[in-house]
């Protein structure tokens, strides 16, 4: 049932448990109702903002304004043959169950993406990815409304103008367009993308090397280096790995040459962020209530009751120091709400 809520706190909606309140809060969980709110919601002249589970913001301050959550169900096989399988999603299906569902039924695509938090609305925004994959691989289309008439699309895969953590939804469309489902394009047989960080030696040390036991690795990697939201906020990665051209790559390297890198296209190059902090010396730093994990320098955490302000200051730290030191501008990955 769909509900409306007033002068709400956001403390428990948003990853970071930033202490800020949003002025409505109307949580959708049928279409009839959204489309029924937009042309009728409270504040129609006040800002808005679309949000799923709040794993990929900072608050600095409360909303003046109308929060909307995308809370729709529902898994749907829309076509299978022996080697594919294709999948719509609703928007407010978790993100990592979805992910357990397809593993357990031996579809490949995503089992790289597993333990990523959010919602399945949100992948696309965001063009999630992680350990050599991306969501923009696997989606057909994405479907949703306009806030402004509540007009249907369905955005193809091209439509979407995917990009490195990017899409028309974060950029053009950012709180314009609420999706309302993603579809799925998966394998049933596959090939392990074993090629990033530590992935493929721990998967070996697996007894059975299957899909199952790919996630169970992944889960595990990142358990072991990145801290559980619910027992220390944190948004995930803050930062993006910076995409630099080879030319820029090369005159970096001449000064570092240990500095890892993948390649980007075949003009530029992917350096890890995490290690761009590490050697500007801001791993297991903590100042006051925020900091970045001792266990993975691309993290912010709040320690206990720090500020949206106090942590975008300390990230203003970061990147300023890593501009100092190897000339690299570090882009956030996690949205800003100033």
């Amino acid at each position: 049932m769909s509900e409306l809520f007033e002068h709400y706190s956001l403390k428990t909606r948003n990853s970071f448990g930033i202490e800020v309140s949003t002025r409505y809060f109307f949580e959708a969980t049928c279409l009839d109702d959204l489309l029924l709110f937009i042309k009728e919601r409270p504040d129609s002249s006040g800002q808005l903002m679309i949000m799923g589970e709040g794993s990929n913001i900072l608050f600095t301050r409360s909303f003046d304004g109308t929060i909307i959550h995308p809370a729709f169900k529902g898994i749907e096989v829309l076509s299978e043959n022996s080697e594919k399988v294709q999948i719509k999603v609703q928007s407010g299906e978790n993100w990592d169950d979805f992910v357990s569902y397809c593993v357990k039924n031996n579809w490949s695509g995503l089992e790289n993406l597993s333990l990523i938090p959010g919602s399945v609305g949100s992948s696309p925004i965001q063009n999630i990815g992680a350990y050599g994959m991306e969501v923009k691989d696997c989606i057909i289309e994405v479907e949703g409304v306009f806030i402004d008439s509540g007009k249907h699309k369905v955005f193809s895969n091209h439509d979407c103008h995917f990009d490195y953590r990017s899409s028309i939804f974060k950029s053009e469309l950012k709180n314009k367009f609420i999706i309302t489902s993603v579809s799925f394009e998966l394998n049933k047989n596959y090939e392990f993308i074993l090629g990033y960080g530590s992935v493929e030696k721990e998967f070996r040390k697996k007894p059975l090397q299957n899909l199952q036991s790919l996630r169970q690795t992944i889960i595990e990697i990142r358990e072991s280096k990145l801290p559980d939201p619910r027992k220390l906020g944190n948004a995930g990665s803050f930062f993006k790995n910076p995409v630099i051209p080879n030319s820029n790559f090369t005159k970096l390297q001449e000064k570092h040459p240990d500095i890892p890198f993948y390649p980007a296209g075949t003009e530029h190059s992917k350096i890890p962020a995490a290690w761009l902090i590490e050697h500007a010396g801001w791993k297991g730093v903590r100042e006051g209530n925020t900091g970045t994990y001792p266990g993975q320098p691309l993290v912010i955490v709040n320690y206990g009751d720090a500020s949206g302000k106090e942590i975008l200051d300390f990230a203003k730290k970061i990147t300023d120091s890593v501009f100092e030191i190897f000339g690299v501008k570090l882009e956030t990955e996690v949205n800003l709400f100033v």
